[in-house]
């Protein structure tokens, strides 16, 4: 059956069921994937997917349910489970299906691969980057080619489809001297084209560099509250961080989020501007419609330091009498600033240049632990040499009110497009 076929017969099946309200979300998936493991190629596949998601309303009681087989009997199945779960939830008012606005079929990407190009993209950055980078192992490479088929439709005659393919490439490294290995790095990327050498994308070289540069460390010596410039895939971290603490339906249904009264209000510095884009043209195969049955919108969530909405799904929404979010939040910008990222490290008397973060989810109150890795020292305006892992801690909403420079220059993955910035306040605790 094609998608439209199982999506009129999930919704036929759950109605006959006894379901008043219904929607289901099919999407059927290819992926070929090139992998290379210490250096080496170490696999070629192509990897097929298909699913499907189904929701039912009775009487203000949800049911959902999901499979990944697509036949008669696995659809039966599923709406039978389904009907179950209803039956035996509690009723809830906010329970909703997008109403019938205006369907729409989206499509974006490259309909075909070129998979001889991929090839050879590959194995172009294998040969640039062990000539380039000799200190630098390559851990683990996967370029790609993805193309999925997914379709919208509910019982209120609301439906969108879409159909989109992208490249996709990533490679994790380190570097090594004898004995000595710098800690892991990385970096991926969405493409439409293969017209340019994967090393000339992105950061790949800032960062092969700098794991070189890794090698040798020395500690952070005592603790201090100092500033921390943030690499853009780690300000990409923290803006994620950000949303899912202090502006999704749990942190506004449960009450936790300190940003619950704030709505129009300053919550962080007046420079700072935080978006989703999933329409930006910089943006690869961006979301199209969103799993409770909208089109998606680009939308400002800070602007100038102003919180201008929260990210509430329709249920959300309902619940808090706020607005709906525009999309899923799956693409991040934020607004590059007017100072080179030289200038703004100019002006840092001690601090750190962070490429990675790891550490526990933020509590709800946004407090934030972790390790800086990846990371420079900074002092007295220069770059002063790679230290080893350096424990950071802050509240991340104390954090966007202390920004303390954004760069000019920006980092376009096909998923985000983010700067470097700088955030003072933070605790920095070295041996």
């Amino acid at each position: 059956m094609t998608n439209f076929e199982v999506a009129k017969y999930t919704l036929d099946a759950l109605k006959k069921a006894g379901a008043e309200h219904a929607q289901c979300i099919v999407s059927r998936g290819k992926m070929d994937e090139l992998n290379v493991e210490t250096n080496d190629f170490s696999l070629l596949r192509s990897l097929f997917s298909s699913s499907l998601s189904i929701k039912a309303l009775m009487g203000g009681k949800k049911g959902s349910i999901s499979t990944n087989r697509l036949d008669t009997e696995s659809i039966d199945r599923a709406v039978a489970d389904c009907i179950a779960a209803a039956e035996s939830s509690a009723a809830d008012e906010a329970e909703q299906i997008a109403p019938l606005t205006q369907n729409a079929d989206f499509a974006a990407g490259i309909a075909e691969p070129d998979r001889g190009a991929l090839f050879d993209r590959l194995q172009e950055f294998l040969t640039q980057t062990s000539a380039d980078y000799p200190k630098v192992t390559m851990e683990s490479v996967v370029a790609k080619y993805d193309q999925r088929d997914s379709l919208y439709a509910n019982s209120n005659g609301a439906q969108f489809s879409y159909t989109r393919g992208k490249y996709g490439f990533y490679a994790g490294f380190c570097a090594q001297e004898g004995d000595l290995t710098s800690s892991s790095s990385g970096f991926g990327c969405a493409l439409e084209t293969l017209d340019k050498p994967f090393l000339d994308i992105g950061i790949h070289k800032t960062l092969l560099e700098d794991s070189e540069k890794q090698i040798v460390t020395v500690p952070f010596d005592g603790k201090t509250v100092g500033t921390v410039v943030f690499m853009p895939d780690c300000l990409g971290e923290f803006m994620e961080s950000i949303v899912h603490v202090l502006m999704r339906d749990g942190a506004l249904l449960d009450g936790t989020s300190p940003w619950k009264d704030s709505l129009g209000k300053a919550v962080a510095h007046p420079g700072f501007t935080l978006s989703t884009i999933p329409l930006h043209e910089q943006v690869v195969c961006g979301e199209r419609f969103t799993a409770d049955g909208y089109a998606c919108e680009n939308a400002d969530l800070i602007r100038d330091g102003v919180l201008q909405g929260f990210q509430l799904t329709q249920y959300g929404a309902n619940k808090t009498g706020l607005a709906r979010a525009k999309n899923s939040a799956e693409n991040f910008a934020v607004t590059p600033g007017e100072k080179s990222l030289a200038e703004i490290i100019a002006g840092i008397d001690c601090g750190l240049l962070v490429g990675r973060f790891s550490g526990g989810y933020p509590s709800s109150n946004g407090d934030f632990s972790g390790v800086a890795k990846n990371s420079f020292l900074i002092e007295n305006g220069k770059i002063a040499g790679a230290v080893s892992e350096t424990m950071i801690s802050g509240n991340l909403t104390q954090l966007l009110r202390d920004v303390a420079g954004i760069s000019c220059e920006t980092v376009a993955d096909g998923m985000h497009i983010l700067p470097w910035a700088a955030f003072g306040g933070v605790t920095i605790s070295g041996k």
